[in-house]
C-alpha cells in the first residue's frame, strides 16, 4: 500500500526518483526510493515526514489503510491530458476518501442501502428507454417533477460521495468506484472540479449518476456517453414539467425565456436548448439555426450564468464530509486538531467555531 501511494504522489508531483531524492530532507538514495515503491523497504519516521513535505501529501495519503484501490475511474476531461495531470487527480482524490472513509469509521456509520434496486441495466433497446429509466429514478426516489436543488446533497443522500477539489484546468471530474482495503462493501465517488460552474456541475453530477444506472447500452447504435447526456437532461428537466412551463410545439422562444428556463432548472443555455428539441417543443431546424446564430458562443461562453451563492449556486456544493466531522467534534470523538486537518482549516479557526461569538 504505501509503495503505490509513494509512487502516486510521485508522478502526481512530475518527479523522478533520482528529483525525489535529491529533494528530500533527510537525504536518500533514489535506489532506496525504487525499494520503497517495491515494497521492499520501508522508510524511516524522519523520511516519511521529509517525503510527506516534499510530495504535498499527508502522512496519512501515504500510510492510509483505507483505499485499496480506484476502480473503472471515468474522467470528465478536455484533451491534452496529461499522465501527470491524471496522476494529480488519482492522489487527490484518493486522499479526500482516506478521510471521508476514516471520518464514517469514527461515527461507526451503516452505509445506505442500494439505491438503485433492479433500474440498473446494461441494455438499452432505444434512446426513448433512457427517458424512461430517467423517470424511473425520479420516481423511485420520490422526487416528483420539480427542479432538483442540490445534486450534491441528493446523491450523498444515497450513499454518493461527492468530493469537490482543485482538479488541474482540463479536468471537470470523475467518477470511480473505491476497492476498500478493510473487506467492507465498494463506495461510489463522483468529482467535480471547484473551478466548474453551476450549471456544468449539476449536469456532471447527473451524467455520472447514469453511469450508476446504465452500465452499458448493449446496443452499437445508442453511443454510451450520449446516453449518459440524454439521461442527464432528462433527470435535470423532466419532460412533463417542461412542456407545462413552455409550452408545447412551440414556433421560436426569446432569449428571456430560454435564459428563465435555464435559471429555473440549473442547467446550461446549450443544455436547454437541446432538451426544449428533445421533449419536441421547438424542432430540430430551430435549434440547428440557433446554434448557426444567436448561441454559437454559448458551449463556451455560458449566457447569464448561475452566480455562486445565488439560487442553486447556494446550495449545489457537497457538505456532508464537513457534516460529519463537526459532528464527530461536536461528539468529542475527535480533537479540534484532527477537524482542523480533516477541514484542512486554521487550528484557530476550528477554536473560534467551536467557543462561537465572543463578547
Amino acid at each position: 500500500m504505501f509503495g503505490q501511494r509513494l509512487r502516486l504522489a510521485r508522478k502526481k508531483a512530475g518527479l523522478s526518483m533520482q528529483a525525489l531524492a535529491d529533494s528530500v530532507i533527510p537525504k536518500v538514495s533514489a535506489q532506496a526510493i525504487s525499494k520503497y515503491e517495491a515494497e521492499k523497504m520501508m522508510p524511516s519516521s524522519a523520511v516519511l515526514v521529509g517525503l510527506s513535505k516534499t510530495l504535498g501529501v499527508s502522512i496519512d495519503f501515504l500510510m492510509g489503510g483505507q483505499v485499496e484501490t480506484l476502480k473503472g475511474i471515468e474522467f470528465r476531461k478536455h484533451s491534452g491530458t496529461s499522465a501527470r495531470d491524471r496522476a494529480k487527480v488519482e492522489a487527490i482524490v484518493t486522499e479526500k476518501v482516506e478521510d471521508y472513509l476514516a471520518i464514517e469509521d469514527i461515527l461507526e456509520l451503516v452505509p445506505p442501502a442500494n439505491p438503485f434496486g433492479d433500474l440498473v441495466t446494461d441494455e438499452i433497446e432505444s434512446i426513448e428507454d433512457v427517458e424512461d429509466m430517467a423517470r424511473a429514478l425520479r420516481e423511485k426516489w420520490l422526487l416528483g417533477l420539480d427542479p432538483i436543488p442540490s445534486m450534491s446533497a441528493l446523491l450523498e443522500d444515497k450513499g454518493i460521495k461527492v468530493i469537490e477539489a482543485d482538479l488541474p484546468d482540463r479536468f471537470d471530474g470523475m467518477a470511480c468506484d473505491v476497492k476498500r482495503s478493510d473487506g467492507k462493501p465498494d463506495t461510489a465517488v463522483v468529482v467535480v472540479s471547484n473551478r466548474t460552474n453551476v450549471e456544468r456541475k449539476r449536469f456532471t453530477l447527473a451524467h455520472e449518476l447514469a453511469h450508476r444506472v446504465i452500465r452499458a447500452t448493449g446496443n452499437p447504435g445508442i453511443n454510451l456517453e450520449k446516453a449518459m447526456n440524454r439521461f442527464a437532461g432528462a433527470f435535470l428537466v423532466p419532460g412533463e414539467h417542461l412542456i407545462k412551463e413552455a409550452g408545447a410545439h412551440r414556433h421560436g422562444m426569446t432569449y428571456h425565456e430560454l435564459v428563465r428556463l435555464k435559471h429555473l432548472y440549473g442547467v446550461s443555455a446549450v443544455a436547454m436548448l437541446m432538451r426544449l428539441m428533445q421533449v419536441d417543443i421547438l424542432s430540430k431546424a430551430v435549434i440547428e439555426y440557433a446554434f448557426r446564430s444567436y448561441a454559437r458562443t454559448w458551449r463556451v461562453e455560458e449566457p447569464e450564468p448561475i452566480r455562486n451563492g445565488e439560487g442553486f449556486g447556494a446550495f449545489e456544493r457537497p457538505q456532508r464530509f464537513e457534516r460529519l466531522v463537526w459532528w464527530a467534534l461536536g461528539e468529542h470523538l475527535i480533537s479540534p486538531v484532527r477537524a482542523a486537518q480533516f477541514l484542512r482549516l486554521p487550528i484557530s479557526t476550528i477554536e473560534q467555531e467551536i467557543r462561537g461569538p465572543q463578547d
